[in-house]
């Protein structure tokens, strides 16, 4: 399974980004994509994430200003950013979680930076 992510970039405070990120090779099933960030010095933290029926769950910090969405057919997963503030910099990891014989293996891409800048 090969993740490829663009629309990284820098950005202003107030500004918006749309991140995407397709999938492509042998899957099994696909359970569900998201996204994940990881700042300096701090811990990948889930960001947005969507299953394949559509349902979605957020990062309390991002709930009303990110939106997540997927192509199912294209097997891509997007993120709408909007009014970034400074604390959303961070490298942007899409993940694909894949259902293998029954077992659950979490996928992922190489990583897009995101700077917001105050």
């Amino acid at each position: 399974v090969q993740l490829q992510a663009y629309g990284g970039g820098l950005v202003q405070a107030g500004g918006s980004l749309r991140l995407s990120c397709g999938a492509s090779g042998t899957i099994a099933s696909i359970n569900a994509m998201g996204w994940y960030r990881q700042a300096p010095g701090k811990q990948r933290e889930l960001v947005a994430r969507i299953t394949r029926t559509g349902a979605t769950n957020y990062d309390e910090f991002v709930e009303g200003r990110f939106t997540i969405s997927r192509d199912n057919a294209k097997m891509t997963v997007y993120l709408e950013m909007n009014n970034l503030k400074p604390e959303d910099t961070a490298v942007y990891y899409c993940n694909l979680e894949e259902l293998v014989g029954g077992g659950l293996y979490n996928r992922w891409g190489q990583g897009t930076q995101v700077t917001v800048s105050s």
